[in-house]
């Protein structure tokens, strides 16, 4: 609501605004549409929260304007014309109109995945938005609107007219119109100050994916790596990004036919599922998208997307397995000692999947790492743990121990011995981030005692690397961790010194606590410290008298004499004296 007042009253008709109508109307047309979807919903894809608030925005203005339709008996239908366009607020009121038609058709967008129907809906409202945008444009014709709102205009009219014919597949028309839009962001781009630039730059690069995807569609094969490219850099997103993963699927759903086995290991595997011809084949990719990611987050992405389909492959042959398990029953020749091809192609794809998740937590313990030492440098700054990077090791390990486990490589030596060896690394690298913790709280024996751990594990790395020289490619540097162990070791060292020399002058100096020379004055600066010298806790011993413990022994050989006379005796009355009692005679 604060927004929205800010931007009203930038809109309202003040002396200066007055001035300015002199000069033309103006209004920020991408810069209101963007701060307004960012506040409201679209910042976590929520369009029904955004067209709540068109349709919120539009009643304000509609009031505030005095431009109701009828009352709440009757309609009355009023169009805006260039005639009383005598404030910017009624270009807003059409272009809210347009936001809201565009937010419904998009939210309609998402939904018509499991209900195929709104689309036609979605259509519908499109058509609205693009005709509410050039309506706008029309208005914006007039000579009291200056000249970049008019270009803004043409430009917003563009991109919703190129979504239009973008959803209906009319591909020539959907690229001329982006183009359009594309051409006016740039030139208003170079005109104008930094900030409403990088609003204008960022348009640019979501139109962009658009027009490459128009492109290939027409018939441009070189459209296609320009697409792949946009996908290693992020661009894209949302309904582009969909299409994009779905073409990616559909080129390498045309090259799968020729694909008939895959080799591992020194054994032929032949490949007869499509769902894991498909994967196998963009594997090659999918890695070296992975290897030229520009950002963290990228390269984030891009590995989940790569394990979701991965997990898909796997399930998709898990199937075929139990079908193949079910044959076997049935046919009186059980082969149950030897692997069957299925069965090595799913340890295949699991070794796969295990070594990517290794590949993605590595690569987030070196961000992390990297993020350690920054905040090591500025302590004021917060930052991730020591913890955090343990977890992320104990994933690693875990890993490594299934991947030992495989199917069918259970006597293959040479795999065994380098899983042995990388698990040999990664807890290493384990137990040195667990000293650092304990140095984060001043244990320093138990930290001592973790860094020979680390050296003990590098030394047998070391050792056991000699025969395997290829297995250490893809794996951290256990040179720079055992130099960084040594140095560490001397700093913790010192450390432990430094704080048990500490303890010991405070103790020589002010050997009794305050509380046993409370009459004594002493300027001791170390009261107001970190280890003052209150109290002496816990407290010494002290040697007090014993309290005696008395026990009567006599009483149990005491005669007490009788106390018969003294007790009352009852009276025997009989038949007579209960009739006295009950008509009160006796008393």
């Amino acid at each position: 609501m604060t927004a929205d007042r800010q931007i009203e009253a930038k809109l309202s008709p003040t002396e200066e605004n007055k001035e300015n109508i002199q000069g033309g109307l103006g209004l920020e047309i991408l810069q209101i549409i963007k701060e307004s979807q960012q506040q409201h919903g679209l910042r976590h894809g929520d369009y029904q929260r955004y067209r709540g608030y068109c349709s919120r925005r539009l009643r304000r203005l509609r009031k505030t304007l005095g431009f109701k339709m009828g009352n709440r008996h009757k309609f009355v239908g009023k169009k805006i014309t260039v005639e009383i366009l005598s404030d910017s607020r009624y270009l807003l009121l059409v272009l809210m109109e347009a936001e809201r038609a565009w937010s419904y058709a998009m939210q309609l967008k998402q939904e018509a995945n499991t209900e195929p129907r709104k689309k036609f809906h979605l259509l519908a409202r499109l058509r609205k938005a693009a005709k509410h945008s050039e309506k706008l444009e029309k208005l914006c014709e007039s000579h009291r609107v200056d000249a970049k709102t008019k270009l803004e205009a043409q430009a917003y009219t563009a991109y919703l007219t190129g979504m239009v014919h973008f959803e209906l597949q009319e591909w020539k028309l959907a690229m001329e119109a982006f183009n359009k839009c594309k051409t006016i962001y740039e030139k208003l781009e170079s005109a104008f100050t930094e900030e409403l630039a990088v609003l204008y730059r960022q348009r640019v690069d979501e139109i962009s994916p658009n027009i490459r995807y128009c492109a290939y569609n027409i018939g441009d094969q070189n459209a296609i790596n320009d697409l792949m490219q946009m996908r290693l850099t992020g661009g894209g997103g949302g309904m582009m990004a969909e299409k994009l993963e779905a073409l990616i699927t559909q080129a390498r759903t045309k090259q799968a036919a020729t694909m008939s086995e895959v080799e591992w290991r020194g054994r032929s595997v032949p490949v007869k599922i499509d769902k894991a011809r498909i994967f196998l084949l963009g594997l090659a990719d999918n890695e070296a998208a992975i290897a030229q990611a520009v950002n963290e987050e990228t390269k984030e992405h891009l590995y989940e997307t790569l394990l979701a389909e991965c997990r898909d492959t796997i399930q998709a042959v898990r199937e075929e397995l139990k079908s193949e398990a079910k044959q076997r029953e049935r046919s009186s020749d059980n082969e149950s000692g030897k692997v069957s091809n299925l069965q090595f192609l799913h340890s295949y794809l699991t070794y796969i999947k295990l070594c990517t998740l290794v590949k993605r937590n590595e690569s987030m313990a070196h961000t992390l790492q990297a993020k350690l030492k920054e905040t090591g440098a500025d302590e004021n700054k917060r930052g991730p743990r020591p913890q955090d990077l343990i977890r992320l090791y104990d994933i690693v390990l875990q890993s490594l121990a299934e991947l030992s486990t495989l199917q069918g490589l259970e006597d293959d030596h040479t795999f065994q011995k380098e899983v042995s060896l990388k698990t040999l690394v990664y807890k290493a690298y384990r137990c040195f981030f667990i000293a650092q913790s304990y140095v984060l709280v001043k244990k320093w024996s138990e930290a001592l005692v973790l860094y020979e751990r680390v050296l003990k594990y590098a030394k047998e790395v070391q050792s056991k690397s000699k025969s395997l020289n290829n297995s250490l490619e893809d794996l951290p540097d256990v040179q720079e961790l055992i130099a960084e162990v040594s140095a560490e070791k001397y700093s913790l060292q010192a450390a432990a010194i430094l704080a048990s020399f500490s303890c010991a002058v405070i103790n020589k100096c002010f050997p009794q606590p305050l509380c046993e020379h409370l009459d004594n004055f002493h300027l001791d600066k170390t009261l107001v410290g970190k280890h003052p010298n209150l109290v002496q806790f816990p407290p010494e011993f002290q040697p007090i008298p014993c309290k005696p413990l008395f026990f009567d022994l006599a009483l149990n050989h005491v005669a007490f004499p009788p106390l018969d006379d003294k007790v009352e005796q009852k009276g025997k009355g009989g038949l007579t004296g209960y009739i006295k009692g009950i008509f009160g005679f006796g008393s």
